[in-house]
């Protein structure tokens, strides 16, 4: 069971629109800035994806990246998406009609109201119903590119089994196979930072480094400082040690819990690192711990920010533990996967089912325990443990649980990988604005 593999993509209508206001002025001032594959992309597209960008950092209570860096972020990512349109428009991929009907009666549902007054107010954030239904299309389109091209690099074989079962006895020792929880502040370097720049960063991450030395808390400067995801005080969570970068690997594998790293210099600017947690790798038992698991999943994207989904299940959480309505019932109404119907019923699952993420907040509830919301590359989770119990497990059922966590493993250099292949293989001309 995979996250992947369930219902495609639906989008969901919130504030995070740009106003009508700004996008007719942007529409005024259009020119093209980019294009990919003889495909152009506008300044109105931009400018319209950094204003959306910005509010949900900015709800996340992050600071908003200068204007040109997020500028040049948020163009790159419209690049990359459109040559992967490109792609699953080669390959035949086509999203019907229905499933866009389906998309837009979700949008509706999530917010209690129908169809009709959904289309009202996106029409009053300057967005016509024509484009909310094309980004909904492209949403779905490549939700299904990536679950048909990634998942398909994904190819475990027995003969992987068999040598993770071999390198599992002697791998006590390997920093690679040991799992690290590495907590990261980063100091950013501007891709095209002049040598005074970089100079100037490189001397604040010493100074931050110091501090850390000097006694102060690595969580709270990741907070006041850091670059990079704040959350959980900068935490990656408990992964193997080749879940890493190479270079984060080798400055952090001969130090303790609790110790700090020295500056580790990168494309993105200067990491410091604080070892967590390590965890010596088990060996694979035949006997496991299977949780029954439910959950109601919304789906971030252009409609529907990561702050805006938090608080929405937040607030279902609240109802829930109120008595005001049930779990069931929300998750029929509201969750945006397979799962709905059976009132978000995951059914009996063992280790290595779900993404890590969602896999480490699940194993840290109770039973009858409901999740603050959780974070996942599929959405925002509200996550309940219905009960647990201990099994013994088959020699295939062994192996099968292996092969979940050798292509959960490979999941994320997969998706890089051919996300790399795509964009290095389209063509991409930058334009300079009209004088």
């Amino acid at each position: 069971m995979n996250f992947r593999h369930w219902a495609p993509v639906l989008g969901i209508f919130c504030s995070a629109f740009v106003g009508g206001a700004h996008a007719q002025a942007a529409q005024q001032a259009d020119y093209i800035v980019a294009v990919v594959n003889s495909e152009p992309i506008t300044n109105h597209e931009v400018s319209n994806a950094m204003q959306r960008v910005a509010k949900d950092i900015a709800q996340q209570h992050q600071p908003v990246p200068p204007t040109d860096e997020l500028r040049r972020r948020v163009l790159e990512r419209l690049i990359n998406e459109r040559a992967q349109l490109q792609v699953a428009n080669d390959a035949g991929i086509k999203v019907d009609e229905s499933s866009i009907d389906q998309a837009e009666q979700a949008v509706a549902r999530q917010n209690q109201i129908d169809v009709t007054e959904l289309r009202a107010r996106v029409a009053k954030d300057g967005i016509t119903p024509t484009q909310f239904r094309a980004q909904l299309r492209d949403q779905l389109t490549l939700s299904r590119l990536h679950e048909r091209e990634v998942e398909g690099r994904l190819r475990v074989s027995e003969a992987d089994i068999d040598r993770f079962l071999v390198e599992q006895q002697a791998s006590n020792s390997d920093p690679l196979a040991q799992e690290v929880n590495l907590a990261h502040l980063l100091i950013s370097v501007p891709e095209k930072a002049t040598p005074e720049q970089t100079l100037a960063q490189q001397q604040q991450a010493q100074k931050v480094l110091s501090r850390i030395r000097a006694g102060e808390d690595f969580a709270a400067l990741v907070q006041a400082l850091s670059a990079a995801d704040r959350s959980n005080g900068g935490q990656l969570g408990l992964r193997r040690g080749d879940r890493y970068p190479p270079a984060f690997l080798a400055a952090t594998q001969n130090l303790a819990v609790g110790e700090v790293s020295d500056i580790v210099r990168s494309d993105a600017g200067y990491h410091i690192l604080k070892v967590v947690e390590r965890r010596a790798p088990a060996a694979p038992s035949r006997a496991t711990v299977q949780s029954h698991a439910r959950h109601i999943l919304l789906r971030t994207g252009p409609e529907l920010t990561q702050a805006a989904a938090i608080a929405r299940l937040a607030d279902f959480k609240k109802r829930i533990e109120s008595g005001a309505t049930t779990f069931a019932a929300l998750a029929r109404e509201f969750s945006q996967d397979g799962s709905a119907t059976q009132g978000g019923d995951l059914g009996w699952v063992g280790p290595g089912a779900f993404v890590p993420e969602f896999e480490e907040a699940m194993n840290r509830l109770a039973e009858k325990q409901i999740s603050p919301p959780v974070v996942s590359r599929f959405g925002v989770h509200l996550i309940e443990i219905m009960e647990r119990r201990r099994v013994e497990l088959s020699a295939a059922q062994v192996r099968e649980s292996i092969r979940n966590q050798l292509r959960e493993s490979r999941y994320d250099a997969a998706f890089t990988s051919w996300a790399r292949d795509i964009r290095g293989n389209a063509f991409v001309e930058y334009r300079d604005p009209p004088q």
